[in-house]
Formats: structure tokens, sequence, C-alpha cells
């Protein structure tokens, strides 16, 4: 039986209805005199506006709870204002987290982890549930104090729309993949206001070495997603700050000093995160829908001894107006060590705990204020005025995100966008390169790649040695559902509807069991929406069969996944090539990969893996 991301169940009713409404939205499609890559083009138009659209709703919406609950809660005056910042997250947390584990399990977390393994192993993609899930779970969670933020979420939602707009007009499955990264740079672009970062965000980070990069229309959907954004909620940048510069070649050594110190916080980050986050998953006292709610009682208290011995209620939520008071270098010391402190924590338990958010505004937050704080002990150890806090803080956000994210590239251009200073260019690559040099030696595994495996998922492109090891024999699903060819492709797309398991793609089958093509459910409804209905299938399916062998290894198997961007192989006999073995696809290879790799010694404590 195939995975579950592969598989479903007897269609409902309703599901029924959506094949329905794919096949009218297919003859839709159709109806445009265009080529199928020009038509694409189109849909990354819709799927950049719609992305900004919607990453606008999630801010306004977060804001509004964020104003109106815990930031009015904790500039209260009265007594009550203790209990409420105490109990405030922990009620948040337990109504997010009830309806993550009863609704939509895969809307927890950053979201960024979850389009990854969409994008590599889900084929683009994502539930339509995630959707309304995480915009509103996320804006509650982070609203009632979840110290998280939004940009995380925000790639999710916008990854998921593209995904459901991909099925809804029934693009091919290498298309739909290609969509992913689309919608997830719209939305962080429209997130942070910042298209040129969410562009190379996305190549750095979701596509990394993959073969597959739409780049020309990644670049259009970011740009009109801000444009969308910009226009709504003002040109300004995310940040204000003065026109910050290097006053002395000798302040590089306190930068690359900084680098340093943000690369000591990063992993600290990354490593508490990761061994708190197993914690709460092996501990059975608690359940696991209410644990958001426990993470929230213990930010509660930090949070207020935060905001008593700092007067500053930025610990919960986002922060952002704290970080830009900070950017104009006006806090002291004490106030910087214990926001950063406790911000550092406070993410912590909220991340590990189960709570929907990212950690991208975080770890600007944390950077900002051990920048300001570095940048305070530069002007006494230089003693010269013109070396401003408010410079170093800047810089203390890219370096922080670079060690966490290890995204250096976008790490320098996002701190350009957010702010509109271009001038501190050297110390940006300095510090931030220092960072990201300091914590990889540290701590190797990115945190998005260490979440995933932490949740047991492998992505197969990354693990390239231990797939030369495995057989497709060891690997390829035996129990093959497949359609005979003497059906009509109408006839085809109701018994497809009413097997036990709907899967994606069919092998297609003569009287003899010989295999002769392969049909997937989006072919059958651009058939049908073709008016196609009454051709025989064995005529409307593939006949340019790519064919997987026993003996092959799974690498082999990858290479032609990639090579002809498709999703599963016919395992066939190396003697008789129409005889039908078995099929593999990327879920197989996923799941045989994770069989494989856990045979291994266990990594010592504080290892990702």
């Amino acid at each position: 039986m195939m995975n579950d991301l592969e598989t479903q169940g007897v269609p409902s009713r309703g599901t029924r209805r959506w094949y329905r409404s794919q096949v009218r939205a297919r003859q839709l499609f159709n109806t445009v005199p265009l080529r199928e890559h020009q038509k694409i083009y189109i849909l990354t138009l819709l799927v950049g506006a719609i992305c900004g659209l919607a990453a606008v709703l999630f801010h306004l919406l977060l804001d509004f709870f964020q104003d109106h609950i815990i930031y009015s809660a904790a500039a209260t005056l009265h007594w009550w204002r203790i209990p409420l910042v105490i109990i405030i997250p922990a009620l948040g947390g337990l109504i997010a987290g009830a309806g993550l584990f009863y609704f939509a399990p895969e809307a927890s977390g950053s979201g960024i982890p979850q389009v990854k393994a969409a994008y590599y192993l889900g084929a683009g993609r994502i539930s339509a549930r995630v959707i309304p899930a995480k915009m509103i779970l996320a804006a509650l969670n982070i609203g009632t104090g979840a110290s998280l933020g939004r940009e995380g979420p925000t790639v999710q939602i916008c990854a998921a729309i593209a995904s459901v707009l991909g099925r809804l007009f029934a693009i091919s499955r290498r298309r739909l993949q290609g969509l992913l990264p689309v919608g997830a740079a719209a939305g962080l672009a429209a997130a942070f206001n910042t298209p040129i970062a969410a562009v190379t965000f996305t190549l750095e980070e979701i596509l990394g070495d993959s073969a597959a990069k739409p780049l020309g229309s990644i670049v259009i959907a970011a740009v009109i997603a801000a444009v969308i954004e910009r226009s709504i909620l003002g040109e300004n940048a995310l940040f204000s700050t003065p026109s910050y510069r290097l006053n002395r070649p000798s302040e590089l050594v306190f930068y690359a000093l900084l680098g340093v110190t943000a690369a000591l916080a990063a992993v600290v980050f990354n490593e508490c995160l990761l061994r708190l986050r197993r914690r709460f998953r092996q501990q059975r006292r608690i359940p696991q829908w209410a644990s958001p709610g426990v993470g929230g009682l213990i930010l509660g208290v930090i949070g207020l001894c935060a905001l008593m011995l700092t007067g500053s209620s930025s610990v919960f939520g986002i922060g952002y107006g704290q970080l830009s008071v900070e950017l104009q270098g006006k806090l002291p010391l004490n106030v910087l060590a214990i926001l950063a402190v406790s911000k550092l924590i406070g993410t912590v338990i909220s991340y590990s705990s189960g709570s929907s958010g990212g950690i991208f505004g975080p770890s600007l937050y944390i950077g900002g204020m051990i920048g300001g704080a570095v940048g305070l002990l530069t002007q006494y150890v230089l003693a010269d005025p013109l070396t401003s806090p408010g410079a170093f803080a800047l810089v203390g956000m890219g370096a922080v995100f670079a060690g966490i994210v290890r995204a250096p590239v976008t790490s320098i251009i996002i701190i350009f966008e957010m702010t509109n200073n271009y001038s501190m260019i050297l110390p940006l690559m300095v510090s931030n390169i220092t960072s990201y040099a300091v914590a990889t030696k540290l701590s190797p595994v990115p945190i998005y790649d260490a979440l995933l495996l932490q949740d047991g998922i492998r992505l197969p492109h990354a693990e390239k040695h231990a797939l030369r090891m495995i057989p497709v024999s060891a690997a390829m699903t035996r129990d093959v559902v497949s359609v005979p060819g003497h059906m009509t492709v109408a006839e085809s797309f109701e018994y497809v509807q009413k097997l036990p398991e709907h899967h994606h793609a069919y092998p297609v089958v003569d009287g003899a069991g010989r295999i002769t093509g392969i049909v997937t459910f989006n072919d059958l409804k651009r058939a049908l929406a073709a008016g196609r209905g009454g051709e025989k299938l064995e005529r409307a399916a593939h006949k340019n069969l790519v064919r997987a062998y026993p003996d092959e290894a799974l690498d082999t198997v990858m290479l032609k996944l990639g090579r002809h961007g498709i999703s599963q192989l016919p395992v066939v006999s190396r003697t008789k090539a129409a005889r039908l073995l078995g099929i593999i696809t990327l879920h197989d290879v996923a799941r045989a990969l994770s069989r494989e790799i856990e045979t291994e010694p266990a990594p010592a404590e504080g290892s990702p893996q």
C-alpha cells in the first residue's frame, strides 16, 4: 500500500464534486488560445495576485489579534495585567493546539519545512485546508502571545494557494511542483515587502540544488505580490533607520566579533529548539494538542518577567515595534540583554511546544538586540561617540538570521530591502558570512532540514550515498493498481474514482496483463475537458514509458525521475519489458531511505541526526 500522501480512500461526494470542478476549470483553461507554457505564465500572474491579497489579509488579521489581545493586556495598568499576560498565551495555545491537532496537523510549526517536503516528496500537493487553518490559527496563536513570526506561515499559505490553483486547472505534476516555489516566493515577498530577498530565499532554501528552478515565474509572482502589498499597506520599508555607514575600518573587527556572537546565539537557538521539541513530542503526561497551551503558560511567565524588568511586551508576538526602537540605537545594555535572552527562550518554547508560527521574525529580533549590545560595547571600547549601536543592531539582524536559517545571500539582501539602507554592505558581509561559517562548522545541519529529520522525513536529493546502496526491489510497491486499456477515457475516470485507493498514476494493461502505457488522473481530467471521453484509454495513455528495473539502485531511479520530470516509474523485468512487477514512487524512495538510515547507529544526544 502506498504512502498516505500518495493515496486516498474512496472519494466522498465533496471530492467527486471537486473532480468535476477540475474538469470544468480545465475546459475553461483550454479555451485560452495560448500554448500550455504560456497559460502557466498567466496562472503565475494569478498566483502572485491572490498570494499578495492573502498575505495582506493574514498580516492585518494577525496585527488585529496582537494589538487587541496580548499587547492590550500588557498595556493595562491594573493589577490584573499580571494574570492576564500569563493566561492569555496559555488559552491561545490551547485553542490553536486543538485546532491544529484535530483539523490540520500539517499547519503547525513554521510552514517552510512542510513546503520543502511537499515540493520534494508530494510533487507540489498541499491540502487546501492548510490555507484557512494556518491563517486563522497562526494569527490567533501569535496574536495571543506566541513568540513567533508571520513569514513562515505566509509562505505556507501562499504555497498552498498555488498548489490548489494548479490542481484546480489539472496541470501536470511537473508543472504543479514548479508552481509551489512560485507561491512561496510570492508569500515571502508580501510578508516582508522584499521581492528580491524572496527570490533568493526560494532559490537558496526551498529549491536548493534542485534541477528544476522556474526562475522567471518566481520573479514575476514575487514582484506582483509585493506590488499588491505595497498598494494596500504602503510603500514604506518595514523598518525605518538612519543612514548608517562604516565610521572607521577598525569597526570591522567588532562586526566580525558580532558575527561570531551571532553564530553562537544561532547554534544555541537551534540546538535548544530541537532538543526541547523532541522532549515535548516524547512526553506522554500532557496530550499533544494541549502542549502549545503549556508552552504558552511558560512563555507568559517569561514575558511577564521581561515586561516588569524592561517595560517592553515585545517578547510576546512578533515584536517588530521594539526592534524598530533599537534600530535607532535607543536602548540601554541591560534592556538589550534581557530582551535578547527572553526572546530566544520564548521562541524556543513556543515553537517546540507545537505552536503555529515562523522563526524568521524572532531571528531578526534576537539579532537586533544582540547587535545593539555589541554596538554599545564597541562604542565604549573605541571611545567613539560616532559608533552607532543602531548600525550594529541592523547588521546583527542579518547575522543571526544567517546563522539560524543558513541562507547567507538572503540574509544580506533582506536587510537592504527591509531598511532601504545600502551603505552597510561591507559590515553586513563581514558579519553575516562569519556567522554563517561559524554556525555551519558548529552545527552542520540547517534548522529546516533538522526539523524534517526529527519528523522522520528525509529528502532523497540530500542522501545520495545511501540511495546507491538500496535496490529498486527493496523499495517498490508490488501490489499495483492498473487500468484496462480497452476502457474509454470516461469509463476509466469513473472506474478510478470508485477504486478503494486513489493514486496519482495508473499503469495501463492489455488483456494479458502486459503494460502498454501509463495514465495519470490529471491526464483523464484533461482528456475529458478536451472532449475525448469516448476515446480508448490505450490510445490516450502515455506510450513512451520510462522504466525502472528491480536490480537498479535508487540513485538511478532519482536520476530518471528528475530528468523526465515525473514522480513514479513502472518496474518491469529486464528480459520481458512488458511484464509489470511493481511501481516505484518518490514516497517509496523516501520510505526505503528512512528504513535504511534508521538501521545506522543512533547519533549523539543533541545532534539532529
